[in-house]
Order: C-alpha cells, then sequence, then structure tokens
C-alpha cells in the first residue's frame, strides 16, 4: 500500500514526545548515547590501547562501545520509515533512500578514508566501514520499501535469527570455496575479507559485511509505526522487547549450542561478553540491541539540560560522525607532539584497520584516553547543536544527506 498523503501529514498519537521539527525525542536520546560512546572506541584506535585485554579497564572500554554501530543501525531504519511519511509515493523514498546510500558509500572510500589516516596512499588501502555498510543497507531498503511492512520485518528477523546456520556448515562452505574462498561479491555479503579492486587496483577491506546489519535495517523500519504509539503503550513494548532480547541472549549463549562461532570459557566473564562481531552474530545483536530498547523506555521520560545535550548529537548523527573522526586524528597528533615532540608516524598509517605494529612506548594510559574523549566531545557540541539548529529552521534537501 502506498504512502498515503494522510500518512504523511497525520497527527502524532497524544502523549508522543516529539521536538519542535515533529522529531521522536526518546529516538535522539538513545541515538546521542550511542555517538558519545561511540567516540570512545574511535580515540582508543589513536591511543594504541587493544580492542579489549585482561583488565577491566580496558576491557571495558573497548566492550561498552559494541552497542553503537547495532543501534545506528536500527535507528537508521526506524528514521527512514518516519522520514517517509512526508512523501506521498514510496518511490520518492526509494529514490531518496538510493541517493542517499551512495552518497555515504562515496563520503567512506574518500573523505573519512583520509580523515581515518591523514595519507593519500589510495593505492595499498581502502576501507569498507561502518558508513558503507549503512550505505549499502539503505540502497537494498530502497527496494523493501514496495513490500508490505510484515514482509519486511519478517525477513530481517530471518536475516538476523538465521544467518549463523552458516556456522554449523563451515568446514563444508570452506571446501566449497576452494583455496581462494568466497567470492568478492560473497565477501560484500557475508564473510568479509579483502577484495581486490581490479588487478592493479587497491585492496578493500570489508569491514563490515552486509548480512546481518540490513536485516537488522529492515527491522527498524518495520518498527517504525511503534515509535507513534502514546507513550505507555510504546515504552511497555520496548521494555517487553528489552528483556526478551536479553534473556535470549543470556540462554543462548549459556546453551551454547547456536547464535555465535566463538565458544566461551564459562569460568570468565568476559569470554562470556566476548560474541562475534565481524560478521554480527545473533548473540551479539541480541546483546546490544535488548538494552537498547531498555535504554529507549528510560528515554520516554529522560528531561533536562543533560538530555538535551544528548539529544543534540543524535538529532546530527551524520554530521557528528563526519566532524568526530579528523577531530579525534587531530587530537591524537596533539597529544603526540606534547608527548614526542613530534607527530608519531604512526598516526599516519592505514588506520583503523592495517594501522602497522604499535611504535614501543607509544600506548596511551586510559586516564589520558577518556580525557581525550572528553575534550573532544565538549569541542563536538557547539557545532552540532548549530547544525542541529539548522536543520530544524531551514528546509533543504541538501541538509537531510548529512
Amino acid at each position: 500500500m502506498p504512502i498515503s498523503a494522510a500518512t504523511a501529514t497525520s497527527p502524532i498519537a497524544p502523549g508522543t514526545a516529539t521536538t519542535k521539527a515533529g522529531r521522536v525525542s526518546s529516538l535522539d536520546i538513545v541515538r546521542g548515547v550511542a555517538m558519545i560512546l561511540m567516540a570512545i572506541d574511535h580515540v582508543r584506535v589513536y591511543s594504541g590501547v587493544p580492542a579489549g585485554g585482561p583488565t577491566i579497564g580496558v576491557f571495558f572500554t573497548r566492550w561498552i562501545t559494541n552497542f553503537v554501530a547495532p543501534a545506528f543501525v536500527f535507528l537508521a531504519g526506524t528514521s527512514a520509515w518516519l522520514y517517509g511519511r512526508k512523501f506521498s509515493d514510496r518511490s520518492l523514498l526509494s529514490k531518496f533512500l538510493v541517493s542517499r546510500g551512495f552518497w555515504l558509500i562515496f563520503l567512506e572510500l574518500t573523505f573519512l578514508r583520509v580523515a581515518w589516516t591523514f595519507n593519500f596512499d589510495f593505492q595499498h588501502y581502502l576501507l569498507a566501514g561502518v558508513i558503507w555498510m549503512i550505505g549499502w543497507c539503505m540502497i537494498t531498503l530502497a527496494g523493501a520499501v514496495y513490500l508490505p511492512r510484515q514482509a519486511v520485518a519478517a525477513i530481517g528477523i530471518a536475516l538476523i535469527a538465521l544467518h549463523n546456520l552458516t556456522n554449523l556448515f563451515r568446514p563444508q562452505i570452506a571446501h566449497a570455496f576452494g583455496p581462494d574462498g568466497p567470492s568478492w561479491l560473497l565477501r560484500i555479503f557475508y564473510f568479509g575479507g579483502a577484495v581486490e579492486i581490479g588487478k592493479s587496483g587497491p585492496p578493500l577491506l570489508i569491514l563490515y559485511v552486509l548480512v546481518p546489519w540490513v536485516g537488522l535495517m529492515f527491522a527498524g523500519y518495520a518498527f517504525g509505526p511503534i515509535t507513534q504509539r502514546a507513550v505507555a503503550d510504546r515504552r511497555r513494548i520496548y521494555v517487553q522487547l528489552g528483556l526478551s532480547l536479553t534473556l535470549l541472549y543470556v540462554a543462548l549463549r549459556l546453551a551454547g549450542i547456536y547464535g555465535d562461532p566463538r565458544p566461551w570459557d564459562r569460568h570468565t566473564l568476559f569470554s562470556f561478553l566476548n560474541t562475534a562481531k565481524y560478521p554480527a552474530s545473533l548473540e551479539y545483536l541480541c546483546m546490544t540491541i535488548g538494552p537498547m530498547f531498555l535504554l529507549w523506555a528510560l528515554a520516554e521520560s529522560w528531561r533536562g539540560r543533560l538530555a538535551g545535550i544528548v539529544e543534540t548529537f543524535g538529532r546530527v548523527p551524520m554530521f557528528y560522525y563526519l566532524l568526530h573522526i579528523p577531530l579525534i586524528h587531530l587530537a591524537a597528533c596533539v597529544v603526540s607532539v606534547v608527548r614526542e615532540g613530534h607527530v608519531d608516524p604512526w598516526l599516519v598509517t592505514n588506520h583503523p584497520v592495517d594501522p602497522g605494529p604499535l611504535p614501543s612506548g607509544y600506548m596511551w594510559s586510559l586516564p589520558l584516553l577518556y580525557l581525550v574523549y572528553g575534550i573532544c566531545l565538549v569541542i563536538l557540541y557547539l557545532p552540532c547543536r548549530w547544525y542541529a539548529d539548522l536543520k530544524a529552521t531551514k528546509r533543504s534537501k541538501l541538509l537531510s544527506y548529512i
């Protein structure tokens, strides 16, 4: 059924918390929390602190940021549904998703590649990161918007729940592919790894594959109408989903039969929490999306100055993302000058996936990591507030792309 003009302009249910621009405040708050947590891991990249480790501080510095990508992708799908209400025909939403998807892919391979590395060695390094993945998910969603919402939900849930069946047949899969492994298309869709672009082109390192992430965006899109219900109704749904998914994660992890390729040591909490992200396993998504829904329920009643600051970041996620990578990278260079008297050459290598060995004595302490992180957040707030106000007061199609 096409999106009708009445749907696009229909009043929001009583009790729905919105901003003056008609946005759902609680959604922006949850996304703002994700944006704030995301910066921790990206400061960690340049700090030399490993992605997990034997100490509580190091482990949880990385682990807490696991919640970011799932929330970002799910809410991107929900935001697509909310954005589509303004269109009288689904084809208009579809065209927007295609154009924005390709724009995100372009930004990933150009601006963000330079922002991550501070070098122009495109011949030897291209990264297919989270923005690349979101771009392709949007392009895929552009075709799915023509389907009934129930069908979009079913496809999304099936991709999330069933993709780990491949773990049960890994020996047969490896044998079927032969010594060269999966084709470039299968690497992009599910298996990841390096894809050679032409005979002499640069390797494209696939960090974020499409499955199951595209399923998560589909699920977020199908979830969109829930955000328009009355506060008490949708809060109840958020709590039910949050508790159910979190308990499902615990049950799957304890059973150890299905949902994650990594066996875990039953004597350590770290092992219990260390689920597979590349590709994102069912257990990983349950572990992260469950608490996201519980946070969303709390965000329905979160008010005050702090909530407003968090919401500001959540209203401009792409603008924040494009600013925070070069800012954090520049901050790391400043720290290097203060500590070493010069910018360490390691900082202009191929971050975040292939930077080479960490220089001896370079790694920051955790207090320094969090100090730089806090300073960067403070610096980011003013431009994000300016851009959020600009988007709220000025109607421009160009602003919807960032």
